[in-house]
């Protein structure tokens, strides 16, 4: 709590006050903050106890101020387990969201499609998700100030706004894919067998983050709104796999992408 306090208190003594939504923006995404107005841009080694994102990809940043007529704090950059990072260090900004008054949180990630209708390039909303990372951010001492011991996951991402992204697509005639989200510790791709185990599960895109973020998030009573895109296919369905080519895909859908992230958030 006095880390909360000393994180909060800095963030505030810089121009952040209210926040309505959070926004944590993955691999290649990070450019939908250009858009925010107003902005107050504060690199995470400024921050207090907050540690450093080191992916390519990633800014590495906190971006403050108006987008699409919501106050939101967005996160250039996200903090991942293969990092070194303890579960409680990934979700700490989440935490911080929270403290500043955020109610709901709307999170992206560059993910590898294992539902064989997907192809690089497609958006999918989140719908559920996995947790195959071996490790959970609520283990430990409970928060109570924070929630509850035994939070319930039944609708880890809100409903409410799933079907309201999925209207808009509709309108905006924006093919958005559907399904869960399986999260496993990385770095290491996964193995042909892995990705035929996590379908075998009823994944239909995995990834290496997102999932603690989203346990965080419910724990603290907020909603949640998530969105994959869709970078490459997954292991054993494709010759091989490389982080440029995550990076070039979101750049190929940025647009599109952020065009509806704007969207939602005036409907939200």
């Amino acid at each position: 709590m006095e880390k909360l306090l000393e994180t909060v208190t800095y963030l505030k003594n810089h121009g952040i006050k209210e926040v309505d939504f959070g926004l944590i923006l993955g691999s290649g995404l990070g450019e939908l903050a250009e858009d925010i107005q107003e902005s107050i841009k504060i690199p995470y080694q400024e921050i207090p106890n907050f540690p450093v994102s080191t992916v390519v990809g990633h800014m590495g940043q906190l971006v403050y101020g108006k987008l699409a007529g919501k106050m939101v704090l967005v996160m250039q950059g996200r903090f991942h387990y293969y990092e070194g990072h303890r579960m409680e260090v990934i979700v700490y900004p989440i935490r911080v969201m929270k403290a500043l008054g955020c109610h709901s949180l709307v999170v992206t990630n560059a993910a590898g499609g294992i539902n064989e209708g997907f192809q690089p390039g497609d958006l999918m909303l989140i719908t559920d998700q996995i947790n195959c990372m071996g490790d959970n951010p609520l283990i430990g001492p409970n928060w109570e100030k924070m929630g509850p011991r035994f939070p319930d996951m039944s609708q880890a991402y809100d409903l409410g706004y799933q079907q309201k992204i999925k209207k808009l697509a509709e309108k905006q005639n924006i093919d958005l894919k559907e399904g869960v989200y399986l999260a496993f510790s990385g770095p290491t791709y996964e193995t042909p067998a892995e990705i035929r185990m996590a379908r075998t599960l009823g994944a239909d895109a995995v990834g290496m983050s997102t999932v603690p973020e989203v346990i965080a998030a419910n724990h603290a009573g907020m909603k949640v709104l998530g969105i994959s895109c869709i970078t490459n296919l997954a292991a054993g369905m494709q010759q091989s796999l490389n982080h440029e080519e995550v990076v070039e895909t979101t750049q190929q859908v940025k647009s599109t992408f952020s065009c509806l992230v704007k969207e939602v958030l005036m409907i939200l």
